[in-house]
Order: C-alpha cells, then sequence, then structure tokens
C-alpha cells in the first residue's frame, strides 16, 4: 500500500539498487516502487575517511540515474562494516568471508549505510550508524554460517538477520534495520522533507 498523498509521496519512487533486503524493507513500510538498478563500480579513493565511503559510494550511484525524469525520485544506497578504521568490504571467496567474521568475533563494530535521494531539482544524502557487538564466535560455528548461507554479496560477510546474527549478536546501538541494508525509518523522514 503507497502511503497516502496527504503525506506528500505523490512521486513515483524508483530504487536503484538490486539487493533484497532493501526491497523488502521497503515494500514492509507500505512503499510501493520501481526498480531501476544501473550497475557501478563501486570504487573510492584510498584517503577518503572509513566513515564516509558508504555516502561516497550513494552519491556515485545515485550519478548513474542523473537525469532524473519529472516525477520521479531515485533513492540508492550502500552499506558498509567498518573494523577500527578498516573498511570489511564483500568477501571475494569463502576464506576471505571466514577470515572476516574471525575478525569480527568478539569484538564491536560499526555499520554505516549512506542514502542519497534525488529528483529533477535536488539531491539529499545521509548516513546512518550503527555499532554491533559480536559474542566470541567458534570456528564450527563461523564455518557452518559461510557453508550454509553463502554471504558473498554482505558487507563484512554477514546478514544480521540471519543465523549468524541470531546466535552471534551481543548487541546493537543503532538502528536494527540499518544494519540489514537500509534504515528505513530516517528514509521515510527524509521522504517527507524531500517532497
Amino acid at each position: 500500500m503507497v502511503p497516502s498523498k496527504k503525506m506528500n509521496f505523490d512521486f513515483q519512487l524508483i530504487i536503484g539498487s538490486n539487493s533484497p533486503r532493501r526491497q523488502s524493507l521497503m515494500r514492509n513500510a507500505g512503499f510501493e516502487f520501481t526498480v531501476r538498478s544501473i550497475p557501478v563500480e563501486e570504487t573510492y579513493p584510498l584517503h577518503l575517511p572509513a566513515m564516509e565511503i558508504a555516502e561516497y559510494l550513494a552519491r556515485k550511484k545515485a550519478a548513474a540515474h542523473k537525469p532524473v525524469k519529472p516525477g520521479e525520485v531515485v533513492l540508492t544506497a550502500d552499506t558498509v562494516v567498518i573494523l577500527g578504521d578498516k573498511v570489511l568490504e564483500k568477501p571475494r571467496n569463502n576464506d576471505q568471508a571466514i577470515d572476516m567474521l574471525r575478525k569480527l568475533s568478539g569484538c564491536s563494530h560499526k555499520v554505516v549505510t549512506g542514502v542519497v535521494l534525488l529528483d529533477s531539482n535536488q539531491e539529499k544524502a545521509f548516513s546512518e550508524t550503527t555499532a554491533v557487538t559480536f559474542n566470541v564466535l567458534q570456528d564450527h560455528e563461523i564455518q557452518y554460517y559461510v557453508e550454509n548461507y553463502k554471504p558473498l554479496d554482505k558487507a563484512g560477510s554477514y546478514g544480521i538477520q540471519e543465523w549468524i546474527g541470531l546466535i552471534g549478536v551481543k548487541s546493537i546501538s543503532g538502528s536494527y534495520f540499518n544494519v540489514v541494508g537500509l534504515p528505513v525509518h530516517r528514509v521515510y523522514r527524509e521522504l517527507l522533507d524531500f517532497t
């Protein structure tokens, strides 16, 4: 169900992401949208501070959609996992996924999602940060998760909504849904102000 026009959601929302998690979150929040994902190389300047990378990549994805047709709002996003000052990107293979999870085991890290809203007249970018703490993970738990859940499409090699989150996450501070891939509460408020 589309949020009513009295809340000023009188535009065609375009989700510029193939992420099934982001699409599911937006659908569950009552948005109707069209998916229009344009492949973008997810690279960033090496000197960029880790906390700015997610928003930089979301802007890069948004730029691929320019120009935006009148009456459309494009939403793009990117999520990064930061341990210390190091970004843990999507793993290239199972061995790298296992190594990342060993590093996250027993530690706290940050999950940052950068979001861009773009229409024919304006662009708004913002980020949300959630702190996540893992219990100490045993090697057999890490191996089981990687082999059965194949987290190669996930920053930091894990999905908090999956088995590893259920048994391994000790605490979070901030938005749970931000860790899943989109701070929907903030997106909703920003869309209210954007239109």
